[in-house]
């Protein structure tokens, strides 16, 4: 597939939907201990009761809600090699990536509603599993691709990327639960937008694999409106492949969205954060939208924009 250079990719990426309808398949992941923080397993039920289902259906979508994947509770969940509780994190991801293979074998778009990124394991391959080789666009103010090795903290939420990445699959211990995990994601077909918390390590393996990256600085001199144009060039020519978009709460600015429990100040604004999703929604692909959000907090009342 040729090149598409200038404002090209950008007109692609903003075409009209042929389609009629869009047809959507919610899934919740009420799932927190990928990191240490409870809370998070919140989001999928405060996210239906702000009205999700009504909005969709409002825009034009046929919408079926899957309901929440029930998780196990695991007991003596041990950290192994670094990673804290591994058993509870890869079963939960494998429980995910069946419930996300169903909805998208049934023909929906899948919005799947966090939940810690951890859950980006199980979400990503779902869809992989389905669909083959994927394009996937990361928003986030973290890169979340530490392996075991490199993280400091060993909570897999900093680290779901490692796992899924061909050219990294030979730097991941052995660890219980998580067998069944297959890479599915080349380095070049991952484009991470909103960076400004990266850790050391992540910085050496985003380099060595030469990882399409915008961080907020890049925003910031380039403007949304380019950073998703070269996205657009960047992913097209690529080949055309399926898009699966994870979007973390915490890309977007905390004076925006405080209901995250990793806050980083200096991030995208509301108008910069939809209109991220505005151009991908456009594209026409076979688009998965994961993790909408995450870190809900118990006395967060969440609110659903009608755009």
């Amino acid at each position: 597939m040729p090149v598409l250079k200038g404002l090209e990719g950008l007109r692609l990426a903003l075409r009209t939907f042929t389609r009629g309808h869009h047809s959507v398949g919610i899934v919740g992941a009420p799932f927190w201990k990928g990191q240490p923080r409870a809370g998070v397993e919140l989001g999928p039920d405060l996210i239906r009761n702000a009205g999700l289902v009504e909005k969709l259906k409002g825009q034009g979508c046929t919408v079926k809600d899957y309901g929440n994947v029930t998780f196990e509770e695991v007991t003596n969940d041990e950290p192994i090699n670094g990673v804290r509780r591994p058993r509870a994190v890869g079963r939960a991801n494998e429980k995910l990536s069946n419930a996300v293979g169903r909805v998208k074998r049934d023909g929906h778009t899948c919005v799947m509603l966090g939940g810690d990124h951890s859950l980006a394991i199980g979400s990503i391959h779902g869809h992989a599993s389905c669909r083959g080789e994927l394009s996937v666009l990361w928003v986030d103010a973290h890169a979340d691709i530490n392996t075991p090795l490199t993280s400091p903290t060993g909570n897999v939420h900093g680290q779901p990327m490692s796992y899924l990445i061909h050219e990294l699959h030979s730097k991941i211990p052995a660890i219980a639960d998580f067998s069944w995990i297959t890479p599915c994601v080349w380095a070049k077909d991952l484009v991470y937008i909103g960076l400004r918390d990266v850790d050391p390590g992540e910085h050496f393996i985003l380099k060595n694999l030469n990882i399409k990256m915008f961080s907020m600085t890049d925003v910031d001199r380039l403007g949304i409106a380019k950073v998703m144009e070269q996205t657009c060039d960047y992913l097209f020519s690529k080949g055309k492949k399926p898009i699966h978009l994870s979007y973390d709460i915490d890309a977007l600015d905390p004076s925006v969205s405080p209901a995250t429990g990793t806050p980083v100040r200096g991030g995208l604004t509301y108008r910069e954060g939809i209109y991220i999703t505005e151009v991908i929604s456009q594209t026409g692909e076979d688009i998965y939208i994961s993790e909408i959000i995450k870190q809900v907090r118990a006395s967060t009342s969440v609110r659903l924009s009608n755009r």
